[in-house]
């Protein structure tokens, strides 16, 4: 019986495993940087949906036209209650004010933004949340990104204040995964990087081609199945980044986690389907989202992966155990690519807390997976935002 429970669960994993080694080989290669210019972006602007930011959203503006002074930076207010939309036009954003009490959520405030830049004739624009501080590098090269031809380009996406808290480091290690190693192996295979919802470009092609209509609580993993699905790719620029604000604990890591992984599960729920016949019509470029969908939390992961280490006989323990090393060569990885410091090593002493505290979330994780697209706020500590100097 413990043999045939081991089986059914590496067989439930086994997917994740080599969609985590294949990314892992290839991440740890040199990454790819543009080409050359193949044409002129004219007019770039940036966009920036915001609910209720009146506490970051000047220092996010201010960001971003120090890493360019004539970006066009737009600032979707969606539902504010706040001085959102006053102190960012005071530091310098145009200004779209959007009340929709039935259509809310992200996608929805991104969505608005564009069709508005769409009839306005932009070449193309980025994407920043109103809790991020960008690289001063950001604008410059994306927009050569952009000249070199490509259609969709995602950045390094990390975390600005991992020093806070054991969570917030932990979160950073696992960005660093996520956000870095992950796409960086992507873009080495030739496959499409993927869309973290900050820190990413679309240009007026892009945008014509496949509309953002995305409404799920994950609009930026929806949207990139619709791109690849499409036929389009993301492309992974390494050389710049950005940093936005996690919150430190309480109700606000649980709303956060939730909605990441409630929409990832429904995202897998409603697309797995569509991919797979995808797939089986020999679009073998599929396959590689199709596992991505398939692959659980790290934690999840290997919570599963140890019980099927646990629960298989003496003589079938061995690929469960190359399951559990592909891990830590994924985690150590993207240590690696992520540039971490001594305090992101020493925070992986708290994982075995981290997945015991991620087991406890999972009802919430189901419930968000039946939710629909509301835009609710992650709370954060007072005064934590792009504008505290961090």
């Amino acid at each position: 019986m413990t043999e045939v429970l081991a089986t059914l669960l590496l067989a439930v994993t086994l997917p994740g495993s080599v969609e985590l080694l294949a990314l892992t080989l290839a991440g740890l290669l040199r990454p790819a940087s543009f080409g050359p210019r193949r044409r002129e972006i004219r007019r770039l602007a940036a966009v920036v949906p915001a609910h209720d930011e009146a506490d970051g959203i000047a220092g996010c503006v201010e960001g971003l036209l120090r890493s360019d002074p004539s970006l066009e930076v737009v600032v979707v207010a969606d539902n504010c209650t706040d001085d959102t939309a006053a102190l960012a036009a005071e530091a310098g954003a145009r200004v779209l004010e959007r009340r929709d009490e039935h259509r809310r959520g992200k996608g929805y405030a991104l969505d608005f933004a564009f069709q508005a830049l769409l009839e306005e004739d932009v070449a193309a624009v980025l994407v920043v949340d109103a809790d991020t501080v960008v690289a001063t590098s950001f604008v410059p090269t994306m927009r050569r990104w952009l000249e070199a031809g490509e259609e969709a380009v995602q950045c390094r996406y990390g975390v600005l204040n991992p020093g806070d808290t054991l969570r917030t480091r932990l979160m950073s290690v696992a960005l660093m995964a996520f956000n870095t190693l992950r796409p960086r192996g992507r873009d080495r295979l030739g496959l499409s990087a993927g869309l973290f919802g900050n820190g990413f470009a679309l240009t007026a092609d892009t945008l014509r081609a496949v509309p953002y209509d995305a409404e799920s609580v994950v609009e930026d993993l929806e949207y990139h199945l619709r791109l690849v699905r499409a036929g389009r790719r993301v492309r992974f620029a390494d050389d710049t980044e950005v940093r936005a604000v996690m919150p430190t604990g309480g109700k606000g890591v649980d709303t956060q986690r939730a909605r990441w992984e409630g929409g990832r599960l429904r995202m897998l729920r409603e697309q797995a389907l569509p991919l797979l016949g995808d797939l089986l019509r020999g679009r073998v470029r599929l396959l590689e989202p199709l596992l991505d969908l398939a692959l659980m939390p790290l934690a999840s992961h290997v919570l599963v992966v140890g019980l099927a280490l646990a629960v298989a006989p003496a003589g079938s323990r061995l690929l469960p155990a190359l399951s559990l090393a592909v891990v830590g060569l994924h985690v150590a990885a993207g240590l690696r690519v992520g540039r971490a410091g001594r305090a992101e090593v020493r925070a992986l002493l708290a994982v075995p807390g981290y997945i015991a505290w991620k087991l406890l979330r999972l009802p919430a994780a189901l419930a968000a997976s039946r939710g629909d697209s509301s835009w609710v706020r992650t709370e954060r500590e007072p005064g934590k935002g792009p504008g505290d100097g961090r």
